[in-house]
């Protein structure tokens, strides 16, 4: 490995770390991800996105700072906004759940739809680069002429290199990329009335380009050092996590994510029913298949806001109901049924206007119980959303804070009636982003994964629980609001 700093933009949080050749976290920082709103929706503030970095580089010992060789950078895969050959925007750089480019998408007619997922592999979806693209072209200041869409982790890589081009996998959550071709597609741009010159080149995760003497004498690092675009955050993930064919990742955050890698897209009806979402890996010789579920660790600001819960309440009542389940001492049939759409749905519907809902409340009815029903509505959702994929997983990988959650995770065992395998080690995709631009593989025993394994008896209960549920649960789902 080459000692790497590593920035993780994520939608809640920015991760910086420091590791070492022997792929060791020496140090790292977390910060909330700098965010404003305009009149449409939440943007970046890249000012402060950019101190934070110089921050964390400049804290570091300068014997520190003179052995780095690699700045990876990863993020979300849909935010992005238009740069200019000198690194200035030319629209504001849009988060991945703003959607504000939504109308133009939609007058688009089936057969446009059928031929974005057929060249692109994703849905027609405005979380998706493309409709934001044509909405900052249209809205621009008039001076993007030479203007490029960039993803903000490719933004901070130009910011640091005077260089601007897209790597592969966050090229291909743009919607415009023909996943076969590995190239641009002008069809698909037409549709919304864009030219392919306004993306940049395309460029493996294993690209570097040289940092500038002037961010380099400012970071105080050597000149000799490459910045790398690792990549979208979950593909990153997998890398740090080795994940091979027939294995899932579960890659917990904001959002939670599924990940399937494998070596050939699935473009058939089926899969674009399902929504689910294809894109070109890290390394650049496989697929992705991936679906997000919109609300994952978010759950727990919507229970603290909702019940009127400080985190430290919340986290000791979580402890207790893991105790209680594990005992025996959880009786499924007075818990509330929780749909926890809070921050839209999941595929195959992906409608970011849904709402969550409670069933079953009486006047007995505790805090806690609205808890566990919260957590388990979530691992009834994530089977939902597992069973669109036309492949089952051999072996299940987690990553994220899951992994601090155990009430969250033996349901989720219990209910798939499935081992997990899950990672102790923190900041899996940084560690994916330092192997990137190492060129090297990483390893998912330096993960340190630990195993939750399910229980007969409890996986046969959810069983019994779901089966009476079930048609309540699906009138739930199809409900419009």
């Amino acid at each position: 490995m080459l000692p790497t700093i590593t920035v993780d933009v994520g939608t809640t949080s920015v991760k910086l770390c420091l590791f070492d050749a022997h792929g060791d976290l020496q140090a790292s920082a977390r910060d909330t991800t700098p965010t404003t709103t305009d009149s449409l929706g939440e943007i970046y503030q890249v000012d402060i996105l950019q101190d934070l970095i110089r921050t964390f580089i400049l804290a570091l010992p300068p014997e520190v700072r003179g052995t780095v060789k690699r700045i990876a950078i990863t993020g979300v895969g849909e935010s992005g906004g238009l740069v200019r050959p000198d690194g200035s925007l030319a629209s504001p750089m849009i988060l991945w759940h703003d959607h504000r480019g939504a109308d133009l998408l939609t007058g688009l007619s089936g057969s446009a739809r059928e031929l974005v997922y057929r060249v692109t592999g994703l849905p027609v979806n405005a979380n998706y680069g493309l409709s934001k693209v044509a909405w900052a072209v249209k809205n621009g200041a008039g001076d993007e002429a030479e203007a490029k869409w960039l993803n903000v982790s490719e933004y901070l890589a130009a910011w640091m290199t005077g260089e601007r081009w897209s790597e592969y996998s966050l090229a291909s959550r743009t919607m415009a990329l023909d996943l076969q071709r590995r190239a641009w597609s002008a069809e698909v741009a037409a549709l919304l009335g864009l030219s392919v010159e306004i993306f940049p080149e395309l460029q493996p995760a294993t690209h570097g380009s040289p940092i500038t003497r002037s961010v380099a004498d400012r970071f105080g690092v050597p000149a000799n050092v490459h910045v790398h675009v690792a990549g979208h955050d979950h593909m990153v993930g997998a890398i740090g996590a080795d994940l091979h064919h027939g294995e899932l990742l579960n890659s917990t955050g904001t959002t939670e994510g599924l990940l399937f890698s494998h070596d050939a897209p699935s473009l058939d009806d089926a899969s674009a029913m399902a929504m689910l979402a294809n894109g070109i890996s890290c390394i650049g010789s496989d697929f992705t298949l991936f679906a997000s579920i919109p609300t994952g660790g978010s759950a727990f600001a919507t229970l603290q806001s909702m019940l009127g819960l400080p985190i430290t309440e919340l986290n000791l009542i979580l402890e207790d109901l893991h105790h209680r389940y594990l005992a025996g001492d959880i009786v499924l049939e007075n818990i509330p049924l929780v749909l926890p759409q809070f921050r839209g749905s999941p595929p195959p519907t992906k409608r970011a206007a849904a709402r969550g809902m409670i069933a079953g409340l009486q006047t007995d009815v505790a805090v806690d119980d609205i808890v566990f029903g919260c957590f388990l509505g979530m691992v009834v959702q994530f089977r939902d959303v597992l069973e669109l994929f036309p492949m089952q997983p051999d072996r299940i990988k987690v990553i994220g804070p899951a992994s601090k959650n155990p009430l969250w995770l033996q349901l989720k065992a219990d209910l798939l009636g499935t081992p997990l395998s899950v990672s102790q080690f923190p900041e899996v995709v940084s560690r994916g982003a330092q192997a990137l631009a190492s060129e090297t593989r990483s390893d998912w025993d330096g993960c340190k994964p630990f195993e939750v394994l399910p229980d007969e008896t409890r996986h046969g209960a959810l069983a019994h629980w779901y089966a009476d549920v079930r048609p309540l649960w699906e009138h739930m789902k199809a409900a419009p609001v």
